[in-house]
């Protein structure tokens, strides 16, 4: 059976869309690559140095000259792999509720995504990939082999991220998680690039109520049906 080459996984922050990319990634023995993680370590970068997400010009320039790379992780501490910007470790910083609460406001610049999706569709165009994104199927992979649109409810969302908030020993309220994701949420839907939307040929899965391991059967029979 001939699977997919190329799979692109979109969706709303915290839908799960990662957790599932990954997992697909491993049972398929494909390459993993989480595009947000680029535009996260943008904002983190501009925070960092002090920036305002207002200074369009400054970001957009960061975006150009910051060299990212994902490698498989070096440490046993939940990690998934590690994200490096000009060597240094930003894996867990990248995380942060502040790179939470401005990391649509950066990726609505249309410089910085033309920046980043260079390098995205790159990666993608090698095949055997499961890329992960808000814009992978409509944007840097209108061609992939597969697509689909996770999805889940802001409510459910928020919990989900709220817990490994609290996992990872930050503190932090529910309350203040979903007020940011409906904010994110607004920003990802109405920008003029690159809209958060499903594809037209997306399967859409719903994942409220469904463990990942239902998700990832429901995903695996797609691939398969695809691949026929």
């Amino acid at each position: 059976m001939n699977l997919p080459s190329t799979i692109a996984i979109d969706g709303p922050a915290a839908s799960g869309k990662s957790t599932l990319a990954e997992r697909l990634a491993n049972k398929l023995n494909y390459l993993y690559f989480d595009t947000g993680v680029m535009y996260r370590v943008v904002t983190w970068l501009a925070l960092d140095r002090g920036l305002s997400m207002d200074e369009e010009e400054m970001i957009t320039k960061l975006s150009q000259l910051v060299q990212i790379d994902v490698q498989s992780p070096s440490k046993e501490d939940g990690r998934a792999y590690d994200v490096l910007a000009d060597g240094e470790d930003l894996t867990w910083k990248i995380r942060r509720p502040e790179v939470d609460a401005n990391v649509s406001v950066v990726a609505a610049f249309p410089g910085v995504r033309e920046a980043l999706t260079v390098q995205q569709r790159c990666i993608g165009q090698r095949g055997q990939v499961v890329m992960v994104g808000r814009d992978i199927g409509t944007v840097v992979l209108p061609d992939a082999d597969l697509k689909i649109y996770l999805d889940a409810s802001v409510e459910e969302r928020s919990r989900r991220r709220y817990d490994e908030c609290i996992a990872r020993g930050e503190e932090i309220t529910l309350e203040s998680i979903l007020d940011a994701m409906r904010k994110r949420d607004q920003i990802d839907s109405t920008r003029d690039v690159a809209p958060l939307r499903a594809a037209e040929d997306a399967v859409i899965i719903d994942s409220d109520g469904l463990g990942i391991e239902k998700v990832l059967e429901i995903t695996i029979d797609l691939a398969r049906g695809k691949g026929q």
